[in-house]
């Protein structure tokens, strides 16, 4: 009888359900785009700061660089003394990059804390390299690429990279990034951002060989081959693999085993990252205060950290969706509810007759109860069915147009941040300031999306039959023989 009843009073009362389940439609459609648009800014975010970080990396530890002592300027000093006139000399510096070191045994000590599922260090290296054809006397070289000449007169100035002539002499100023990795662990740090497109990634036994991976651009750059050699500081290193960053610019111009990298700096058993996999994502915040209590002296920079330093129309958007969108995804959904709510009651109203009837002829007020909230909740999955179609193809159209955004890199988030860039957790965060990253928009929709919807129709359903459900129980057979006279 509940059911023959039901599809008799839907059927008759078609366009009533059609404006109640259109309402509810509306709100659950705009439910499932902008979770569908929150979730693709998200993944859009994740890239920009897997760029930064490396796939996997939850959180890294360093510790930030000591101010130069008095009387320093912190800045290498390279100085050639003249051979013959005209003879080409060259000197390599290679210096610990944007922090203090660390001991390696941080590692073990990080991997140690509660919450850490897996860790692992790398050193940070920038060479800077001067070669050219000198005049008797002595230079001098600094890293901001000035040079003075002793033992004689005059004197050049140079830039980082590029070549600089005067006084009496002509050299390349080169700067590059050199970054020793634990190949024993690649599957987490910076490398991990990038792809090996041509050649071969290190060997786990390679722990301490002469082998290299190059950045794709800086191998263009420097017409390196595959096979083929490159020199830092006389020490010649085979390239066995040609990387290409995933998105952004590339965690570092070379890759080197962390031996390696320790040996060229002159820094044996010293790392300057920690780069750390919690065990649940969601208790980052957690193990971030437990390895800064027990660990002292160190930074500890999050994704959220460096999420905080992304601007630009990703980040605009992102707060849009994340703000606007679901301030509005609530306020549409309260006053569908309501709207259904209302409509519904109003249609008891009109039935007073009816229902006074049913009541006359026996039917208790449960029993009618029942029946209009069963009507509601038919309503609200009418109107969730139409929701989740409108709210698909909407998601659909922003995938199919992909806007584009832009994500801007800033300085300034952990306390690793140096100035002209995010220097907060290894070469990957090397980025300078205003490097910008095209984006492009999408807006998947997940299983949990099509629940939430599906459980805002039932709700919606419940809210509308409350309603009526109500209004139905107040009534008596009295009622329906008032109404007929």
């Amino acid at each position: 009888m509940f059911f023959t009843y039901l599809r008799r009073e839907l059927r008759r009362r078609r366009k009533a359900a059609l404006v109640v389940a259109s309402g509810l439609a509306l709100g659950i459609a705009l439910v499932i785009v902008v979770n569908s648009v929150s979730s693709g800014m998200n993944q859009a975010q994740d890239k920009v700061l897997q760029s930064l970080y490396g796939l996997g990396t939850d959180m890294t530890v360093t510790k930030a660089a000591e101010a130069p002592k008095s009387g320093e300027t912190g800045r290498p000093r390279f100085e050639f003394g003249a051979k013959d006139d005209g003879e080409e000399q060259s000197s390599d510096r290679v210096m610990v990059q944007g922090f203090q070191t660390l001991a390696s045994s941080t590692v073990t000590k990080v991997a140690g804390q509660k919450g850490v599922a897996d860790s692992v260090g790398g050193l940070s290296l920038q060479v800077m390299k001067v070669s050219g054809e000198f005049k008797r006397g002595q230079f001098k070289q600094d890293q901001s690429g000035g040079a003075t000449r002793q033992g004689g007169p005059g004197g050049s100035g140079g830039e980082p990279q590029g070549q600089v002539e005067g006084g009496g002499a002509s050299f390349d100023v080169n700067s590059y990034s050199v970054y020793g990795t634990d190949v024993a662990k690649q599957g987490l740090g910076p490398l991990t951002s990038s792809k090996v497109t041509k050649g071969r990634t290190f060997k786990t036994s390679e722990t301490d060989a002469k082998v290299a991976v190059a950045d794709t651009s800086y191998a263009k750059e420097k017409k390196l081959a595959l096979g083929g050699t490159v020199k830092i500081k006389g020490v010649k290193y085979k390239l066995i693999g040609i990387a290409t960053p995933d998105s952004g610019d590339a965690a570092a111009n070379l890759y080197v085993p962390l031996k390696q990298a320790q040996t060229l700096a002159d820094a044996k058993d010293k790392i300057t990252t920690v780069y750390v996999k919690a065990t649940d994502s969601q208790q980052i915040s957690a193990v971030k205060a437990t390895i800064q209590k027990n660990i002292s002296g160190t930074t500890v920079t999050t994704s959220a950290d460096l999420a905080d330093t992304v601007s630009g129309s990703l980040s605009t958007a992102s707060d849009l969706a994340a703000n606007v969108g679901k301030w509005l995804s609530i306020a549409v959904l309260v006053a569908a509810f309501l709207v259904a709510g209302l409509l519904t009651s109003s249609a008891v109203s009109r039935r007073v007759r009816e229902f006074g009837t049913l009541k006359a002829l026996g039917w208790k007020s449960g029993r009618v109860t029942r029946q209009v909230v069963g009507e509601a909740v038919v309503n609200g999955l009418v109107g969730g069915v139409l929701g989740i179609a409108v709210g698909l193809a909407g998601a659909y159209a922003v995938t199919a147009i992909s806007p584009t955004l832009t994500a801007e890199l800033g300085s300034g988030a952990g306390g690793g941040a140096r100035s002209g860039g995010l220097a907060m957790g290894g070469p990957g965060m090397r980025q300078a300031a205003g490097k910008t990253l095209d984006i492009a928009l999408s807006a998947p929709v997940s299983a949990t999306t099509i629940t939430l919807a599906v459980g805002l129709a039932v709700a919606g359903g419940l809210i509308a039959g409350a309603f009526g459900g109500w209004r139905a129980s107040r009534l008596r057979p009295a009622d329906a023989l008032r109404r007929v006279e």
